[in-house]
C-alpha cells in the first residue's frame, strides 16, 4: 500500500505513478494531502509536502485526480489527510466530495478518538471508510475504542515517533498485533518504518496491508523528472510485492 504526496514533483506525475504502482502490485495508494503542519511526518513526507505546497497545491486538485483516475484505477484510493483541512472545509462536505470523486476513504492522523464519533457517523452512513491510528503507546482500553470507530481498516504504527525508513523494528509488534488481532474484525495494516522488501517481508505474515511512504517518496524525489520517478517506484512496488508473496504465512 504505497503512499505518494499529491502534487511532489506535479499532479500529473502523482497520476501517472499511481497507474504504475497499480500494474506492479499495489493493492490500495494512500494519497497524502500536503499540509503546513503534519503531526506524525518525518523529513521526507515533511519536505515533500512543502515543495507540493510551494508549487501552489490546492485541495480540489487531489479531488480532481481522483475523477480522471477513476476509468483507468480499480484499486482504492485514500486519502491521508488532517482533519483540520477535513474540518475547514466541512466534515460532511469533504466525504461526500472525496467518495464523489472516487475515494473509498480518509486516514486522519490528528484525530482523536474523543472527537471521531461524528466524522465516524458520517462516513459509515456515506460508505466512507475512516482509517483511525493504534501506536505502540497507545492504552490497549484506547486501543479498542479507535478500533470501534474506525473502517475500512486499522493502521497500526509500527514504531513510536514519525515516519520514516527503519532497519531495525520493535521485538514485540507480532505480539500487540496479535493482541489487537483479537480486538477487531478490521483489517491490521502496518505503517511507519518499512524501508524495503527486506522489512516488507518480515512484517508480511504479520499483517494484512503494509504501508510505504517515506521510502516510495524519496525515490520520487531522488528520480529528478517524472519518467525516471514513475520507473522507479513501478520497480520498487515490483520488489515489494514479491517480497509479501514470498514471505513465510505462519506468525500469527
Amino acid at each position: 500500500m504505497p503512499f505518494f504526496t499529491a502534487g511532489d514533483p506535479d499532479m500529473a506525475t502523482t497520476a501517472r505513478i499511481i497507474h504504475a504502482a497499480q500494474a506492479a502490485g499495489a493493492s490500495l495508494c494512500e494519497v497524502g494531502v500536503p499540509y503546513s503542519d503534519p503531526i506524525a511526518d518525518g523529513p521526507v513526507i515533511q519536505a515533500s509536502y512543502q515543495r507540493a505546497l510551494d508549487r501552489g497545491f490546492r485541495l480540489q486538485q487531489i479531488m480532481e485526480m481522483a475523477e480522471d483516475l477513476k476509468s483507468e484505477v480499480t484499486m482504492p484510493l485514500v486519502s491521508m489527510v488532517s482533519y483540520a483541512i477535513i474540518c475547514r472545509v466541512g466534515l460532511k462536505k469533504y466525504v461526500q466530495q472525496a467518495k464523489a470523486a472516487g475515494y473509498a476513504g480518509a486516514i486522519v492522523p490528528d484525530l482523536l478518538v474523543e472527537e471521531a464519533s461524528e466524522l465516524s457517523q458520517i462516513c459509515a452512513d456515506e460508505d466512507f471508510s475512516l482509517v483511525q491510528l493504534v501506536t505502540p503507546t497507545t492504552p490497549r482500553e484506547r486501543q479498542v475504542r479507535i478500533a470501534e470507530s474506525s473502517s475500512g481498516f486499522l493502521y497500526y504504527v509500527s514504531v513510536t515517533g514519525i515516519t520514516g525508513e527503519r532497519v531495525a523494528l520493535p521485538e514485540d509488534l507480532v505480539d500487540n498485533v496479535k493482541w489487537l488481532r483479537g480486538q477487531t474484525d478490521l483489517p491490521i495494516c502496518i505503517g511507519f518504518g518499512i524501508s524495503g522488501p527486506e522489512t516488507a517481508a518480515q512484517l508480511a505474515p504479520v499483517a494484512d496491508g503494509l504501508i510505504v511512504g517515506s521510502a516510495v517518496v524519496r525515490r520520487v524525489h531522488d528520480a529528478g523528472d517524472s519518467d525516471t520517478a514513475v520507473t522507479r517506484v513501478a520497480e520498487f512496488v515490483t520488489a515489494l510485492r514479491r517480497a509479501i508473496d514470498n514471505a513465510p504465512t505462519d506468525l500469527v
